[in-house]
């Protein structure tokens, strides 16, 4: 798998206070607010470029006359320089531009609590130069590429570091595009187990007669990619039985995700290659072999194959307690990473948390990263660690991840204040194109982390949750607390390849987190549990409010278990199997349903379990397209209408038309006169949903 990055715990002092927080908090966000207001500033400045030397000084933009003097070749050689001029000019900002080009790394980007800015107004600044757009890859450039006779559309290329073992690419692109590593069967299709699995430790199953060569077990290369419920694994082949179709791989996976003709592929053998726009890698004869689509011509593309697995790596000092502070990267492109697999394999057990970022930050504190572009990379894009505070991704482009997108936090709390990770923003980005080597990843993962906000992003193109707040199962009180989730657009969510999935989900006890304003629509599971709001298990405390949420598969508002959650003024129309679920028995109260809006033409109103009551749900607005008024025969919870709301439910609500102005073209807008209005439902203005164009054109300019 990719390299694990380290985490130590590191304290912070000063204390701040944030409009949507709740109390005070350690660290900067609200000065970090301040520094990057647009604001000029002074500083020393460097210069990179592709016709640099690193053995100029850097101080100029472009090599002078005499070509004596001029910007350095790399970013390493710059941070170098700015670090010499520090040592003697200890109270002068630095900036380094980047001219337009790519940079292909011979390792990450290294940046330490050293390389801080100084203060509010004189931060570390990283930037393309004035309208360019250069390029930090990971990658390499493959040429001399030539036909592959008697194959038509096969070609090759040399690549002696396969053979040597110094270099095996696990990923390759073409022209702009991530391109497929030959499986069988191919994209879109796929093999299935006899039943469940038989063992889990190691993973044993029985393959369908005739889906399996048994000369694919002998093939060094070859992975089982599987897919169960909400998680995924890739393993190698320790063994295949043909006389019983016994297929043994060499790790393990968890007992609680079997699932009953689960399906999977076969990765990287040979006889794959039969689909255009697939490639394999011959390791014993050192070289890359690709199936182009009719018309492309190898010897004028851009192909790249990545080297590195991480492109920076910003920490603080560990041992000294000290963090890297107020760095700031801005409009530059990070570009191709790559990934790898241990000898036991690849299992996930949730969210792909086990991956971490590309651009990783440990002891990170106000660190900014804006209008950048992130893409065909491996892992996550962002990586927010232990001890990271008041950091923010804003206004940037993160597409064709192999992870997700942002993630924060830790998986594991902590009680030092000084290791702690809070206050983040990640607002006005587009995500998409996610999960490519790890589907079971998130748009924005935050786990152990509180006060933070995610607001304003478009997320889409992925195959499980989009924004996943929260990593406890049950009722302990965690860190995780007063985080704000408002105004994104999320979609197209599942696709469905993975099961119990949500639009946004949540985990534990999470006092003071607020879930409104977004647009959720099309979240598609493959079995069980496509939701646009998700609130699983222990999930406590939380207010959601204002959202928008249609077309999902299995229901609009799910509640696994949790307690005393606020769910009202919201939006949900035309799910598919269910509109409302809730699944769990417990003492206390689940959740108070009320002045919402549930509109729909397909499957029941509730699903599961409402059997204790011990929930409240009134004052809402419910409308069966398939009749008017209370529809015959209607069941809520396996009760008549009027035996519900006997049982104290719903003695205010009604079933009526809302009156939206075009509920079939999903126009959620309320008619001036419309039933809604009269009883008091707030409107929900959808027009600043998602990225503000205008936030982003103000941080490119």
């Amino acid at each position: 798998m990719r390299r694990p990055l380290g985490a130590s715990g590191y304290g912070v002092s000063r204390c701040f206070s944030f409009s949507f927080l709740v109390g005070p908090r350690s660290l900067v966000l609200a000065l970090v607010m301040s520094v990057f207001d647009g604001s000029p500033l002074r500083a020393e400045t460097f210069y990179v470029a592709t016709n640099g030397r690193d053995a100029w000084s850097g101080r100029s933009a472009r090599p002078t006359r005499d070509g004596t003097d001029g910007p350095v070749a790399t970013l390493a050689m710059a941070l170098e320089r700015a670090r010499a001029f520090r040592a003697g000019n200890a109270r002068e900002s630095i900036t380094i531009l980047i001219r337009e080009g790519t940079y292909e790394l011979a390792e990450p980007v290294g940046l330490t609590e050293a390389d801080s800015g100084l203060s509010e107004s004189k931060p570390l600044l990283i930037a393309a130069y004035p309208k360019e757009r250069p390029v930090l890859s990971g990658g390499r450039r493959i040429t001399g590429w030539r036909r592959v006779a008697g194959r038509p559309g096969l070609w090759e290329a040399d690549l002696p570091e396969a053979a040597a073992g110094t270099w095996r690419p696990r990923s390759l692109f073409v022209n702009g595009r991530r391109v497929v590593r030959a499986r069988t069967p191919n994209v879109g299709q796929f093999f299935t187990m006899q039943g469940a699995r038989l063992n889990d430790k190691p993973v044993r199953f029985r393959y369908r007669p005739g889906e399996f060569k048994p000369a694919w077990a002998g093939e060094s290369g070859a992975e089982v990619v599987g897919f169960e419920k909400w998680t995924t694994f890739r393993q190698p082949i320790r063994e295949v039985v043909a006389t019983s179709n016994l297929m043994t791989l060499v790790g393990a996976a968890a007992s609680h995700t079997r699932e009953v003709n689960a399906r999977y592929f076969i990765e990287n053998v040979p006889d794959a290659l039969d689909a255009a726009g697939e490639w394999w890698l011959d390791v014993k004869a050192g070289k890359i072999r690709y199936l182009a689509p009719d018309g492309e011509d190898l010897t004028r593309a851009e192909v790249v194959a990545p080297r590195l697995q991480a492109l920076l790596e910003a920490r603080g000092d560990a041992s000294s307690r000290r963090a890297i502070r107020l760095v700031v990267l801005r409009g530059l492109t990070f570009r191709h990473t790559d990934w790898s697999l241990p000898a036991d394999g690849y299992t996930d057990v949730q969210a792909a948390v086990r991956i971490r970022g590309d651009l990783h930050f440990e002891a990170a504190v106000g660190c900014r990263i804006e209008a950048c572009t992130l893409e065909h990379l491996a892992g996550y894009g962002v990586d927010f660690g232990r001890a990271c505070q008041g950091n923010a991704v804003v206004g940037c482009d993160l597409f064709d991840l192999g992870a997700g997108g942002v993630r924060i936090g830790e998986s594991s709390p902590t009680p030092d204040a000084f290791a702690a990770n809070h206050s983040h923003v990640v607002t006005d980005n587009h995500l998409r194109a996610l999960g490519r080597v790890y589907p079971s990843a998130i748009g924005v993962l935050v786990l152990h982390s509180g006060t933070n906000r995610v607001a304003h992003n478009r997320i889409h193109d992925l195959f499980y949750t989009a924004i996943s707040v929260g990593w406890n199962w049950g009722y302990q009180e965690t860190a995780c607390r007063a985080n704000l989730i408002e105004f994104n657009h999320l979609h197209d969510v599942g696709q469905g390849l993975l099961s119990d999935m949500g639009g946004i989900y949540t985990l534990g006890i999470q006092k003071g987190t607020v879930v409104r304003n977004n647009l959720i629509h099309d979240i598609e599971a493959h079995t069980y549990g496509g939701w646009g709001l998700y609130a699983d298990e222990g999930s406590t405390g939380i207010v959601w409010e204002n959202n928008v949420v249609y077309r999902c598969k299995s229901a609009g508002f799910h509640q696994h278990y949790g307690r005393e959650n606020v769910v009202r003024n919201n939006i949900f129309a035309f799910n598919r199997e269910h509109q409302l679920m809730r699944t769990r028995d417990e003492g206390h109260i689940s959740f108070y349903f009320t002045n919402n809006i549930v509109i729909f033409d397909s499957g029941t109103l509730l699903g599961s379990n409402w059997r204790n009551d011990r929930f409240h749900i009134d004052g809402n607005i419910y409308c069966d397209r398939r009749a008017p008024g209370v529809p015959p025969g209607l069941k809520m919870a396996g009760a008549a209408w009027s035996q519900w709301q006997a049982r104290g439910h719903d003695a205010h609500s009604v079933f009526a038309d809302p009156g939206f102005m075009d509920a079939a073209r999903f126009d959620f807008r309320l008619k001036p006169d419309s039933l809604a209005r009269a009883r008091g439902f707030k409107p929900i203005d959808l027009s600043v949903v998602g990225v503000r164009e205008r936030e982003r054109s103000r941080l490119r300019r």
